[in-house]
C-alpha cells in the first residue's frame, strides 16, 4: 500500500499533485503507479534552475527573443485548451516540452518567466508561490491575472530549409519565408557550408521546393 505522506516527503506536494494529473485523463480509471513520479520531480526541479544560476536566484530583465516568445505563447494556447478540456495530463505534457525548450535557451528572460509561473501555479503552487514572492510580489501569485495568447507571436517569418546534396541531408539554413525560390537559391549557394561540399564538383540542378526544402544535383 502506497503512504502518500511518504511521496509527499520524499518529493513534495507539487509533484505528487502534477503525477496524478499526469498518470491520464480525468474521466478514466487509472492504476496508480509511481514509476515515473521521478520524471515529474525532476520537471519542476528543471523549472526551478530557469530561475537560478548557481542556487542564486537570478532573473533578467532583457527583451525576450522572438524565439523565446512563441515558445511562451504556444505554451499558454495549449494550456488554456487543456484546461477547458479537463485535459490535465496533456498540459502536464506541455509544461515539460516548454520547460525543456525554454532550458535549451538557456533562458531566463522575466518577460518569459513570470507568465509562464501564473500558468503553472494552478497544477504546482507551492513552487510557483515561492517563485512569485522571490519576484517581488506581495500578494499570492492566485490573484494574478491569467496570462492571454498572442497569436502574432506565432506566426512564422522563418523556415529552417534542410540543404540536401543528391538527396542526403547536409545541414540546415535559416531563410525568411517572403524569399523567392530564386533568391532561396542564390542564398543557399552563397552559403559557406554549400560551398564547402560543392569543391571540385559541378552543379546540375537546384531544387527548391517552398517551405520544405532545398536540393543540389551535383
Amino acid at each position: 500500500m502506497v503512504i502518500l505522506d511518504n511521496i509527499i516527503n520524499k518529493y513534495g506536494a507539487d509533484t505528487l499533485r502534477l503525477y496524478e494529473m499526469f498518470l491520464g485523463p480525468l474521466d478514466q480509471s487509472k492504476p496508480w503507479n509511481t514509476n515515473g513520479i521521478e520524471g515529474v520531480h525532476k520537471f519542476l526541479k528543471k523549472t526551478w534552475r530557469l530561475f537560478h544560476s548557481n542556487k542564486t536566484f537570478s532573473v533578467s530583465e532583457k527583451k525576450a527573443s522572438a524565439e523565446e516568445l512563441k515558445i511562451l505563447h504556444k505554451t499558454i494556447k495549449k494550456i488554456t485548451e487543456d484546461i477547458e478540456r479537463f485535459a490535465f495530463n496533456t498540459a502536464v505534457s506541455n509544461f515539460m516540452i516548454c520547460i525543456n525548450e525554454l532550458t535549451a535557451l538557456k533562458c531566463n528572460k522575466k518577460e518569459v518567466l513570470t507568465p509562464l509561473i501564473i500558468v503553472l501555479a494552478p497544477f504546482a503552487p507551492h513552487l510557483c508561490e515561492e517563485i512569485w514572492g522571490k519576484l517581488g510580489n506581495k500578494s499570492s501569485i492566485s490573484f494574478a491575472n491569467f496570462p492571454r495568447f498572442n497569436s502574432s507571436y506565432l506566426i512564422e517569418n522563418t523556415f529552417d530549409y534542410p540543404i540536401t546534396f543528391n538527396g542526403k541531408m547536409k545541414f540546415k539554413i535559416t531563410l525568411s519565408l517572403s524569399l523567392s525560390a530564386t533568391e532561396i537559391e542564390q542564398k543557399v549557394l552563397e552559403n559557406k557550408q554549400t560551398q564547402h561540399y560543392l569543391v571540385g564538383k559541378k552543379i546540375k540542378k537546384v531544387i527548391v521546393v517552398h517551405k520544405r526544402i532545398v536540393n543540389i544535383v551535383i
